[in-house]
């Protein structure tokens, strides 16, 4: 008898216990009933997770384990979306900004023609990126020039103005769009987001080019295309950088296209503490 119900005890705490491991393991898997945004960090959507929506990265990485689910679209807006095996995904995994822009510029990266380019598609990707900086480049010294200008002595000025036309970029659409009237003044819009983004990452680059030739030859002064070409390579480095990487990127592009915007401020506008464009 006594035998029996000693049976019984041990039963009953080895359930106890079971139950309280399937608690543990449920309270710990998290459920995003209205999509999920990842803003500038890096981010995992573990085992039993469940996102009830749109997974948006902007900025930022999201790696998705084995088991978690993703109920609706992945979009990354200059981020990384890394599913592990198992992870379930309902939608589409799309790139915005990342894949998109550059596909449109160079096609021929959009689909790989051969195990080479299969392999090293995403460096082909930065490497046509570059081409077209460079081009940008050559095609607007001047603008190049004075958009370095302002990331030397207004490099805080440059990010928060490349913040303001990235949150402002989307809703000036909308707006021309449902104006109608302004429908034809989208891809003029679009053609001068893509330009200021090349100008000021050309002034990036520019900048970060002639500081590391100063540090390797002191003594000597780096062509203008030269050290362009010497920056571009730092910074695709640094991008290419685990962790680090997409923090590189964004600061690159805020930095890069508030400078652009600003280089058709005139410089004496921020001495008078008033903005007027260049020429007035």
């Amino acid at each position: 008898m006594v035998a029996r119900r000693s049976l019984h005890a041990k039963a009953l705490v080895v359930a106890l216990f079971a139950m309280f491991v399937v608690t543990i393991g449920l309270a710990s898997a998290r459920t995003f009933d209205h999509g999920k945004t990842v803003w500038f960090s890096d981010t995992t959507i573990a085992s039993g997770d469940v996102v009830r929506g749109d997974l948006d990265i902007i900025f930022g990485s999201v790696t998705c384990e084995n088991g978690a689910s993703i109920e609706g679209s992945v979009r990354t807006f200059f981020g990384q979306f890394d599913p592990q095996d198992g992870c379930s995904v309902g939608g589409r995994v799309s790139d915005a900004f990342g894949s998109g822009p550059i596909d449109a510029v160079v096609p021929w990266l959009a689909a790989p023609n051969d195990d080479f380019v299969a392999q090293n598609r995403s460096f082909l990707k930065k490497l046509a990126w570059d081409v077209v900086v460079v081009f940008a480049f050559l095609l607007f010294p001047l603008r190049v020039r004075i958009a370095l200008d302002r990331v030397e002595k207004h490099p805080g000025l440059c990010a928060a103005a490349g913040a303001g036309a990235l949150v402002a970029a989307l809703p000036i659409a909308i707006l021309l769009l449902v104006s109608i009237l302004g429908i034809p003044l989208i891809p003029i819009e679009i053609a001068a987001f893509f330009a200021a983004l090349w100008i000021g990452h050309a002034a990036v680059a520019l900048l970060i080019g002639r500081r590391f030739y100063e540090l390797l030859r002191p003594h000597d002064t780096a062509s203008p295309l030269g050290a362009l070409v010497i920056g571009l390579v730092v910074v695709t480095a640094a991008q290419s950088l685990p962790i680090v990487g997409w923090a590189v990127t964004a600061l690159v592009i805020l930095v890069g296209l508030g400078s652009a915007i600003l280089a058709f401020v005139r410089e004496t506008a921020f001495r008078a503490g008033g903005i007027r464009p260049v020429g007035v």
